[in-house]
C-alpha cells in the first residue's frame, strides 16, 4: 500500500487535541489511527475560529442554493495568541518523539524511506492574521518550523479578501491581494513557506499567480464543474495550476463534493475519487493529489476518519490509477512541490 501524505488537517485545533498522541475517542485524525491508515505524513493546519458561530456548512440534510456571508475579520492580536498555543501543541509532540517537523525536504524524506521513524509533519496557518501586515513575525514563525500558509481563511484579513461560502457560485467574489498580500506571498516565496490559494477567491487566485513566486498550491479543494461552490477551482484555475508545475489537494469534505452541496455523511466515497479523477484528467496526475480537511469538515462516512485511507485507495484504482499514478498521488506529488517552495 502506497505511503500517504495528506495535504490539510485541522487537528491541532479540536478540542480534545491532548490526546492526538495516544488516541482520540472521536474525530478523524490521531497518531495511532495514521499508522493504522499508512498516512506518514501531512500538513498539520493552525486555524483561529472566529467569535460569531461560522461553520461554512449546510445541516446534513440541506441541499441547493446556499451563501454565508464572510465572517468578520479576526483581531491579529488574539489570533497570534491562538495560533501560538496551537502551533506549540505540535512542537510538544516533536519535543516528546511522536512525530518530527518538516523543515526541509529531507524529512520528509526521512518519513518515506523509514517506517520506525516519527511521521512527518508540516505547520501551516489557515490564514495569516498572526502575521503582522509589517511581517515582523514571519520570520520568527518560519524559525519556528512553520512552511505553508494559507493568507486568508474564508474572511478578509491585511493581505486578502478570502472567498465565502456559497454554492451555486463562481469563485470570483470580491477583490484580491492587498499591497501587503503580495508582499506577504513575495517573503514566502523567499523563506520558503508554501502559499496555499484554497480559501483564496479567485482575484486573489489570480495576483499570487501572476507573482510567478513558485508553484500554485490548493491543498484542500475539489473541482467547480463536479460541485460548483465558491470553495472549489475552475477548469480555467486547474489548467493554471498546471502550467505553474502546482498540485491541488483534492479535499474529502462532504459539501465540496455533491453536485448539491449538502453536508451529508452519506456521500459516496466515490465521489472523492471523481474529483481526483477529473483533475487528473484535465491537467495530469502530477498535479493532484490527498487534502482530506479532518477534523475541519464532514467527511463521508463510508471512509470514516484517517484509518479508512486504504479504502480510498481502492476508489483510486477503482477509477483507473496505476500503480505510478497512485505513488505520486499519495506522497510524491506533494513531495514536489513542497521542495520546490523550500530553500
Amino acid at each position: 500500500m502506497p505511503q500517504v501524505f495528506d495535504g490539510h488537517n485541522d487537528a491541532l485545533t479540536c478540542e480534545d487535541q491532548e490526546d492526538l498522541a495516544t488516541g482520540r475517542r472521536g474525530g478523524h485524525l490521531d497518531l495511532p489511527r495514521m499508522r493504522e491508515g499508512g498516512m506518514r505524513g501531512g500538513i498539520f493546519a493552525v486555524f483561529t475560529p472566529s467569535p460569531e458561530e461560522h461553520s461554512g456548512r449546510r445541516s446534513k440534510s440541506g441541499a441547493g442554493a446556499y451563501r454565508e456571508p464572510l465572517a468578520a475579520p479576526l483581531a491579529p492580536g488574539a489570533a497570534a495568541a491562538h495560533a501560538t498555543a496551537a502551533a506549540g501543541r505540535l512542537l510538544r509532540l516533536e519535543e516528546q518523539g511522536q512525530v518530527k517537523m518538516a523543515r526541509t525536504v529531507a524529512d520528509l524524506d526521512a518519513a518515506f524511506d523509514d517506517d520506525a521513524s516519527p511521521p512527518v509533519a508540516v505547520l501551516h496557518l489557515e490564514g495569516a492574521e498572526a502575521i503582522d501586515s509589517e511581517l515582523e513575525a514571519l520570520d520568527r514563525w518560519h524559525a519556528a518550523g512553520l512552511r505553508s500558509l494559507g493568507p486568508v481563511w474564508s474572511r478578509a484579513n491585511a493581505f486578502a479578501y478570502g472567498v465565502p461560502f456559497a454554492f451555486p457560485a463562481s469563485p470570483d467574489i470580491g477583490p484580491g491581494l492587498t499591497a501587503a498580500g503580495r508582499t506577504l506571498v513575495a517573503r514566502c516565496a523567499e523563506l520558503g513557506i508554501l502559499v496555499d490559494l484554497s480559501h483564496m477567491n479567485e482575484a486573489g487566485f489570480w495576483d499570487v499567480a501572476g507573482l510567478e513566486a513558485g508553484p500554485l498550491v490548493a491543498s484542500h479543494s475539489g473541482a467547480h464543474a463536479l460541485c460548483a461552490a465558491s470553495r472549489n477551482l475552475t477548469d480555467a484555475q486547474l489548467d493554471a495550476i498546471g502550467k505553474s508545475d502546482g498540485l491541488v489537494g483534492i479535499v474529502f469534505a462532504t459539501p465540496f463534493l455533491r453536485r448539491d452541496f449538502a453536508d451529508n455523511p452519506a456521500t459516496p466515497l466515490a465521489l472523492i475519487a471523481e474529483h481526483t479523477r477529473y483533475v487528473a484528467e484535465r491537467i495530469g496526475p502530477r498535479h493532484v493529489a490527498l487534502g482530506s480537511d479532518f477534523d475541519g469538515a464532514t467527511i463521508p462516512a463510508e471512509l470514516g476518519d484517517v484509518a479508512g485511507l486504504p479504502k480510498l485507495l481502492d476508489a483510486l484504482r477503482g477509477v483507473g490509477f496505476g500503480a505510478d499514478e497512485m505513488e505520486a498521488i499519495c506522497w510524491h506529488n506533494w513531495r514536489r512541490v513542497l521542495s520546490a517552495w523550500s530553500r
